[in-house]
C-alpha cells in the first residue's frame, strides 16, 4: 500500500495567522464506502456535503491538504453579488427563462452564505455592509451605471454614485463615480471554510485532509477512489477543485484556465487612519479591466489584491505593485507597515460562467467562479447537491452539460500573460 503523504498546512497568509483553528480531519485509513463522495474541501465541496447531508444522504469528503487549502482559504474574503457578465447580457446569452432563473440565483448566492453563516453561528467576523465598484474613467461609470440600474430594476438593493458619493464610500478621492450592490459584504474566509467544516463533521460527515485521490475508477455501478491507505466506494462523486483541478479525470483541468491572484495586507492600521478608509465597512473592487480589490479587516488591516501571474509564488515586484496602488488610493497608507502576502489561483472559463458539468453518471463537477468564488462556490455545492439527487436539468438555473476543454489550452496561460498586460496598458490609457 502507497505510504500516506506529508501533512499539507495551510500555506502562509493573513488568513492563516488570524483564523480560528481547524477542526480534526485526520487522513482517510482503511476503506469507506458511503452514497456521495465529495473531492476538496472548499467552499463547493463543504456546502454540497452541507446540503446532501440536510437532505438524507450519507457523505465522505477528501482533500489532498488541510481544509480550504486551496482558493477558498486565500481568497480576498469579498461576498460578491451577480456573475462577470450583468444581467441583461446573462438573459442575451442563455435565453430569457433560463437566463432570468440564473440572474435571480446569482443574485441571493450571497444570502446563501450569510444565511449558512447565522443558522450554524459559524465564527468568520461576517459583514455585510455592501460592495462598491469604483470606476476610473467615464466608461467605467457609464458601465457601472448601466450594471446598477439592471439590478435595481430586479430588485436589488443597488445604485449608481457619482464622483462624490464614491469619495465619501471610499474615502478617496480617486474614483469618478461607480455602484453599490448592498447584497454583498466579507468574511474572514478561512474562518468561513473551517467554520463549514466544522458544522460537516458536528452532522456527521466524515472529513479526511491530508488525503489525495490518487485514482478514480468505475466498477459495478459504483465510483471507486484509491487513496495512499485506503479505498473509497461510493455511489456518485462531486469533484470541487476549482482552479487546483489536476488530472484525476482526464480533461476536467482544461476546462479552466488558473490564474494567480495575490494579495498583500497591512499591519493594523492607526484609529485616524483606520477611519479613513471604506468608512462605511464595505468592500471594493476597481472597474478597470485589470484593477484592485480591497477592504479592511476587524483588526484595521487594510488589505489589497490583484490578477498576476500563474505562478504559485509571484515575484516580489508584484507585490510592491500592489502596494504602489493602494498608497495611489489612499497616500495616508504611505508609511503603512506591510506584514503579509499570499497567492492563490482563481479558476477561468471560456464562456466566463461558472460550470456544472456531468463527466459520467454519477461523477459531476462544479468550477469556474472568475473570481468571485465565495458567493458562488457556496451556491454551486447546493445545485451539485440537488443534482446529485436527482434534479432535474431544467430545474436548474446552470445547464448540466458535458465538459468542453479550451482549445489549445497548453498555450492559455501565456495567451492570458499577453492580455493581462494589453488590458493593463488600456487601463493606463483611460
Amino acid at each position: 500500500m502507497t505510504a500516506a503523504a506529508a501533512p499539507t498546512p495551510a500555506p502562509p497568509s493573513l488568513w492563516a495567522a488570524t483564523a480560528p483553528p481547524a477542526p480534526p480531519t485526520p487522513p482517510l485509513q482503511g476503506p469507506g464506502e458511503t452514497d456521495v463522495a465529495v473531492i476538496g474541501a472548499g467552499y463547493t465541496g463543504l456546502s454540497a456535503a452541507l446540503h446532501l447531508a440536510e437532505r438524507g444522504a450519507s457523505v465522505l469528503v477528501l482533500d489532498q491538504g488541510e481544509i480550504g487549502w486551496g482558493a477558498s482559504g486565500r481568497n480576498g474574503g469579498q461576498i460578491v453579488p451577480g456573475l462577470k457578465h450583468d444581467p441583461d447580457d446573462i438573459e442575451r446569452l442563455m435565453g430569457k427563462e433560463r437566463g432570468r432563473l440564473l440572474v435571480e440565483f446569482a443574485g441571493r448566492a450571497p444570502n446563501l452564505v450569510f444565511d449558512l453563516i447565522k443558522r450554524y453561528a459559524i465564527a468568520c467576523d461576517a459583514v455585510r455592509q455592501g460592495w462598491l465598484q469604483p470606476a476610473h474613467s467615464p466608461a467605467g461609470r457609464l458601465a457601472a451605471e448601466r450594471r446598477a440600474e439592471q439590478w435595481a430594476r430586479r430588485g436589488a438593493n443597488a445604485e449608481a454614485l457619482d464622483r462624490a458619493a464614491m469619495a465619501t464610500m471610499t474615502g478617496s478621492e480617486l474614483y469618478c463615480g461607480g455602484w453599490i450592490d448592498r447584497r454583498g459584504g466579507t468574511v474572514q474566509p478561512l474562518a468561513y471554510a473551517r467554520g463549514l467544516a466544522s458544522v460537516a463533521i458536528a452532522k456527521g460527515i466524515a472529513v479526511h485532509s491530508n488525503t489525495s485521490a490518487q485514482t478514480l475508477t468505475r466498477e459495478m455501478g459504483k465510483w471507486r477512489i484509491e487513496v495512499p491507505r485506503g479505498t473509497v466506494i461510493a455511489d456518485t462523486v462531486l469533484l470541487c477543485t476549482n482552479g487546483y483541478t489536476g488530472d484525476l479525470f482526464p480533461g476536467l483541468a482544461q476546462e479552466v484556465v488558473a490564474v494567480n491572484s495575490y494579495q498583500a495586507a497591512t499591519r493594523p492600521l492607526s484609529d485616524n487612519i483606520r477611519k479613513s478608509i471604506l468608512p462605511g465597512g464595505q468592500a471594493a473592487s476597481e472597474t478597470k479591466r485589470v484593477g484592485c480589490y480591497y477592504r479592511l479587516d476587524r483588526d484595521g488591516r487594510f488589505i489589497i489584491g490583484g490578477r498576476g501571474t500563474r505562478i504559485d509564488d509571484p515575484a516580489p515586484h508584484l507585490f510592491e505593485r500592489l502596494r504602489r496602488s493602494a498608497r495611489e488610493i489612499y497616500p495616508q497608507l504611505a508609511d503603512a507597515e506591510w506584514s503579509n502576502h499570499w497567492s492563490g489561483h482563481i479558476a477561468i472559463t471560456q464562456d466566463h460562467f461558472p460550470h456544472l458539468l456531468e463527466l459520467a453518471p454519477g461523477l459531476l463537477a462544479g468550477l469556474g467562479y472568475q473570481g468571485r468564488g465565495v458567493a458562488m462556490s457556496t451556491a454551486m455545492g447546493q445545485l451539485l447537491a440537488a443534482r446529485a439527487q436527482g434534479a432535474a436539468t431544467a430545474d436548474l438555473p446552470l445547464p448540466v452539460r458535458r465538459p468542453k476543454p479550451f482549445p489549445l489550452h497548453r498555450f492559455r496561460v501565456p495567451a492570458v500573460y499577453l492580455v493581462s498586460r494589453w488590458y493593463r496598458l488600456l487601463d493606463a490609457l483611460t
